[in-house]
């Protein structure tokens, strides 16, 4: 039996609970479609504007003009993938298997506008293939189509050589003031004042909003970090009376050494000015300021890392103080690993314990806290239970490693 057919009514109703009064149709739906709902939805941080995607369940027209929901999230490509891919691709497994049909955006042009590569557009396109190889071998490779379920794959050049799409991109950027546009700027890890001698970078946030129109997009997936550009979108989509994406937003991985560096008052203070309260409640870690990046790769879990290399990273680098509840391997433990494998084994050397399983991220806090659990140890155990869970696109690239090398000629 999958996981979404084990999910009981309570674990339905609490995931469906918060939406209630903002979707009253959410009554209408019957048990197996309340039951794809929260499987969609179980594992985000955060959903905007579920209403639309009721609508949809419930038999009215989706983006595209039929009964398919079709649902996107769009990756620059710029050079190898960090651990945080995984908390996505979890994400889009569960649409997949709820019948949603999943779309990996390749914005190449975008990437020449955040000048990756130095606008190389070979770079950047070779960078793109070894992303869908590892996009489907992270997803299981499933069916590629255009139905329910399956994936599929589509560049920003292959949409951008249409007028009809440069007028979109003008619709959505009339009437947006340039103070608007720059405080979407983060979504391309930039500050508001990086555009002031290129022009360019004030058409990214409206390319984006465009690409979710023009694709017939029913359920736009990204990041927190990906908020500012998702709620342009449905401003703009007001304006027009053009249809409205649900936005599913998952929690962002901080970098491994962002637990220390909170404790100073000076990030302690931007991370609340950032904060983003999502539907849990609560302020979001993973902040713009600490969020993991393959730009430092000391901080930041590569999915080509093997075990040996995350150990080492994971001691070094990686904050867990018994004392303080904040900590990257917690977020590992509560986003990745338990949803992937449902415990997290604890392994330590003989002479200092027996190994232990562990299936919630409160009783490993505690036990952290309490000192029946060295953070050496839960340590670790993350960086093995991450290297498994990987093992399979390791295996991949082992006997087809020419797409990854050349990417690693590239970066270096």
């Amino acid at each position: 039996m999958s996981a979404m057919a084990e999910m009981d009514s309570s674990t339905i109703a609490a995931i469906l609970s918060p939406f209630s009064e903002s979707c009253p149709r959410l009554a209408e739906l019957n048990e197996d479609q309340s039951r794809r709902l929260a499987w969609m939805m179980g594992a985000a941080q955060e959903v905007v504007g579920i209403d639309s995607l009721v609508d949809v369940m419930l038999g009215g027209k989706s983006a595209g003009g039929d009964d398919v929901i079709r649902c996107y999230v769009g990756f620059e490509p710029s050079g190898k993938a960090h651990i945080g891919w995984k908390v996505v691709s979890l994400t889009l497994k569960r649409m997949l298997e709820s019948g949603v049909n999943v779309l990996i955006f390749m914005a190449d042009w975008h990437a020449w506008v955040n000048d990756k590569f130095g606008g190389d557009m070979e770079k950047i396109h070779t960078t793109a293939a070894y992303m869908e190889d590892t996009f489907r071998v992270l997803l299981g490779n499933p069916t590629e189509g255009d139905g329910p379920g399956e994936l599929r794959f589509q560049y920003a050049s292959e949409i951008m050589d249409s007028g009809d799409y440069w007028a979109r991109v003008l619709r959505c950027s009339k009437n947006m003031s340039l103070a608007r546009v720059r405080r979407t700027f983060t979504i391309m890890g930039r500050t508001e004042d990086a555009a002031d001698d290129d022009l360019s970078k004030f058409f990214y946030p409206a390319m984006q909003a465009a690409d979710i129109f023009e694709m017939g997009i029913d359920i736009a997936l990204g990041g927190m970090d990906q908020r500012k550009a998702h709620m342009y979108m449905r401003e703009v989509a007001d304006k027009w009376k053009w249809s409205k994406a649900t936005c599913v937003h998952t929690p962002i991985i901080s970098s491994l050494k962002a637990g220390a560096r909170m404790e100073t008052e000076v990030i302690v203070k931007a991370r609340m000015e950032t904060a983003v309260v999502g539907k849990t409640g609560g302020v979001l870690a993973g902040g713009p300021d600490n969020k993991m990046s393959k730009s430092d790769p000391s901080s930041a879990i590569l999915l080509h890392d093997d075990a040996s290399r995350m150990r080492k990273k994971m001691k070094k680098h990686a904050y867990l103080d018994p004392e303080h509840d904040e900590s990257t391997v917690y977020e590992l433990i509560e986003h990745i690993i338990l949803p992937e494998f449902g415990t997290l084994q604890v392994t330590p050397n003989p002479k200092f314990g027996e190994p232990s399983s562990w299936n919630d991220l409160s009783s490993i806090r505690s036990a952290v806290a309490s000192g029946e659990l060295h953070p050496l140890d839960v340590k670790f155990a993350v960086a093995d239970a991450l290297s498994s869970g990987l093992a399979t696109l390791t295996a991949h690239f082992e006997s087809e490693p020419e797409k990854l090398d050349a990417v690693s000629e590239i970066t270096g």
